[in-house]
C-alpha cells in the first residue's frame, strides 16, 4: 500500500499542460467569466430558488427543509463568502497548475494520489448527477414553453419510467397503464432531456471555440431575461412580503444556502479550462473571482425581488420566477421567463458537460483510468471519446430517471472537493514555498482554514440521505481505484504520463 499518498511533481503537471499535442488554447478572460455565468446562473435561480425560500414540507406536515424566507438574500451572501474562500484557493492553484484536471490535479500535487482519486471521483459525481437533474428540469420548461403555444408532446415522451414509478401524483402514475407497452413494460422516456444532452455533446466534440460562442450567446439571453424580471418585478414589490424577514432564523438561512449551493459551483468547471486558456496564469484567477462576484450579486438581487413580489411561501414551485409573475398577475411575461430558463439551463449543461470529460482526461493521463480516456480528436483537439461517453451516459440517465436527491449529491460531492482544495493550498505553502505563484491567496491561514470549515458547515445542512448515498459512492470509487488505478498509476510505477497522439497541423484561427 506504499505510495498511496505520493504527490505528483508540479513540474510534471506543467509539462502536460504545455504538450503540443494537447488541448487547443483558445479562451481569454472574458470567455472564462461568461462560462462562469453560464454555469452558475441556471437551475439555482430558475428551479430551486423557491424551495430555498419556502422550505419543503411533506404531506404529513413533517418539515424536510426549513426555508430562508426573504432572508434568502443572506443565504446567497453566505454562499458568496463560502465559495469566495474556495475560489481564492482555486485561483492560486489554477495560476500555478494550469491543468485540465481542476481540483483533482491540485490535490495530486498537494495531498497525494489517493486523495486526488477521491476528489476526481467526487467531481465525476458532481457533474454527472447534476447534469441529469438539470436536463430533466430543462425538459419541464421546454414542455411548458411549447404548451403555451398550443403544442403538446405526449406525456409518455416527457416522463422517465422511474419519474412516473416514484411519483405520488395519481395523474402521473396513470401513465403506467396508458403509455404504450413493449414486452409488457410501459414505454416512458424523457425524450427532450435526452435530445438536449446529445445536442450539447455534439457541440462540445467539434471544438471549444464553437462551444464558447454558443455559451456567450446564451449568457446574453439569460441576463436579458433576468433584467426584465428584476425591472418589472421591482415595480410590483410589496414590502409587507419581507415580514418576517427570517421566519426560521439562522437554521432557515443555513438550509436555504445548502439547497442552492450547487448553483454556485461554476468556477470549479471553469478551472477545467486551464489547458485551453491562452494566458492561464493571469486569466484563470480573474475569470474565477470576477465570475463568482458577478453571479453572487445577480442571485441576491433576483432573490430580493422574488421574495418581495409575492409571499415567500408561495414561491415553492418548479419554476419559481415564472410562478411569481403568475401569482402577481403578470402572466404576460411567463413565456419569456420560461424561455430564459430553457436557455439558462442549456448553458449550465454545456459548461458542466464540458468539464466532466476533462476530469476523465486528466485521470486517464495519469494511468488511473484506461488510456482511451486520454485520446484527443486529431482535428477538433477535444477529448472526444470521454465527451461522447459522458454525454451518452447522462442523456440515457435523463431519459428514464427522476431528479430526486440529485442536487444534494451534487452539493456534497462538490463541497468535499472544495474543502480539500482549501487544505491543499496551505499544505503547498509548506511543501513548496518557493514555487512561483502568479496569484497568492491573501491571509492564507485564515482563508484556507475558514474556507474548509465553511464547506464542512454547509455540508452539515444537507439531509442524512445525501451523506448515506455519498458514502456508497465513495466505497464504489475506492473499489475501482484498488482494482485498476492502484496497479496502473504512472506515478507509482515510475513512468511518464500516457502519451498523447502527435498533434495535427495547426489550423489558422
Amino acid at each position: 500500500m506504499s505510495g498511496l499518498f505520493s504527490r505528483k511533481p508540479i513540474a510534471a503537471l506543467l509539462a502536460e499542460g504545455e504538450n503540443q499535442g494537447g488541448l487547443r488554447r483558445a479562451l481569454g478572460v472574458s470567455d472564462l467569466v461568461l462560462l462562469s455565468i453560464g454555469a452558475v446562473i441556471g437551475a439555482g435561480i430558475f428551479s430551486t430558488l423557491g424551495t430555498a425560500a419556502a422550505g419543503e414540507i411533506k404531506a404529513t406536515g413533517e418539515v424536510v427543509r426549513y426555508g430562508a424566507g426573504p432572508a434568502l438574500v443572506v443565504s446567497f451572501a453566505l454562499l458568496g463568502v463560502v465559495c469566495g474562500f474556495a475560489a481564492l484557493c482555486y485561483a492560486e492553484l489554477a495560476s500555478m497548475i494550469p491543468q485540465a484536471g481542476s481540483a483533482y490535479a491540485y490535490s495530486y500535487a498537494t495531498l497525494g494520489e489517493i486523495i486526488a482519486w477521491i476528489i476526481g471521483w467526487d467531481l465525476i459525481l458532481e457533474y454527472a448527477v447534476g447534469n441529469v437533474a438539470v436536463a430533466i428540469s430543462w425538459s419541464g420548461y421546454f414542455v411548458s414553453f411549447l404548451t403555451g403555444f398550443g403544442v403538446h408532446i405526449p406525456d409518455w415522451l416527457t416522463h422517465g419510467y422511474w419519474d412516473v414509478h416514484s411519483s405520488s401524483d395519481p395523474a402521473i402514475r396513470t401513465l403506467l397503464d396508458t403509455a404504450p407497452h413493449l414486452g409488457g413494460i410501459p414505454v416512458l422516456i424523457n425524450l427532450p432531456a435526452f435530445v438536449i444532452v446529445m445536442a450539447i455533446t455534439w457541440l462540445l466534440v467539434i471544438g471549444v471555440r464553437e462551444s464558447t460562442r454558443v455559451n456567450n450567446a446564451m449568457v446574453v439571453v439569460k441576463l436579458l431575461v433576468l433584467a426584465v424580471f428584476v425591472i418589472v418585478g421591482a415595480m410590483h414589490i410589496d414590502t409587507a412580503n419581507y415580514k418576517p424577514f427570517a421566519p426560521n432564523g439562522w437554521r432557515g438561512i443555513h438550509q436555504g444556502a445548502a439547497i442552492v449551493f450547487f448553483a454556485f459551483i461554476g468556477f470549479d468547471a471553469i478551472s477545467t479550462a486551464a489547458e485551453e486558456t491562452k494566458n492561464p496564469q493571469r486569466d484563470m484567477p480573474r475569470g474565477i473571482l470576477l465570475g463568482l462576484a458577478i453571479c453572487t450579486v445577480i442571485y441576491m438581487i433576483v432573490g430580493a425581488v422574488a421574495t418581495g413580489l409575492i409571499p415567500y411561501a408561495q414561491l415553492k414551485s418548479a419554476d419559481p420566477l415564472a410562478h411569481a409573475f403568475d401569482v402577481a398577475g403578470l402572466k404576460t411575461f411567463g413565456w419569456f421567463i420560461s424561455l430564459g430558463a430553457m436557455v439558462s439551463m442549456a448553458a449550465v449543461l454545456l459548461v458542466f458537460q464540458y468539464g466532466q470529460p476533462r476530469i476523465f482526461f486528466a485521470m486517464a493521463r495519469d494511468g488511473l483510468l484506461p488510456p482511451w480516456a486520454s485520446k484527443i480528436h486529431p482535428k477538433y483537439r477535444t477529448p472526444h471519446i470521454t465527451t461522447i461517453i459522458t454525454g451518452v451516459l447522462v442523456a440515457t440517465a435523463a431519459l428514464v430517471v427522476d431528479d430526486d436527491a440529485t442536487y444534494d449529491l451534487t452539493n456534497i460531492g462538490t463541497l468535499s472537493a472544495f474543502a480539500l482544495v482549501c487544505i491543499g493550498v496551505l499544505v503547498l505553502r509548506f511543501t513548496d514555498p518557493d514555487r512561483p505563484r502568479p496569484f497568492r491567496v491573501p491571509f492564507v491561514w485564515f482563508t484556507t482554514i475558514a474556507g474548509a470549515a465553511a464547506c464542512l458547515y454547509t455540508m452539515y445542512g444537507l439531509p442524512p440521505a445525501a451523506w448515506e448515498r455519498f458514502a456508497i459512492w465513495l466505497v464504489i470509487g475506492l473499489a475501482l481505484y484498488f482494482a485498476y488505478g492502484f496497479k496502473n498509476s504512472t506515478l507509482r510505477r515510475g513512468r511518464g504520463p500516457v502519451e498523447l497522439e502527435p498533434p495535427p497541423p495547426i489550423e489558422k484561427e
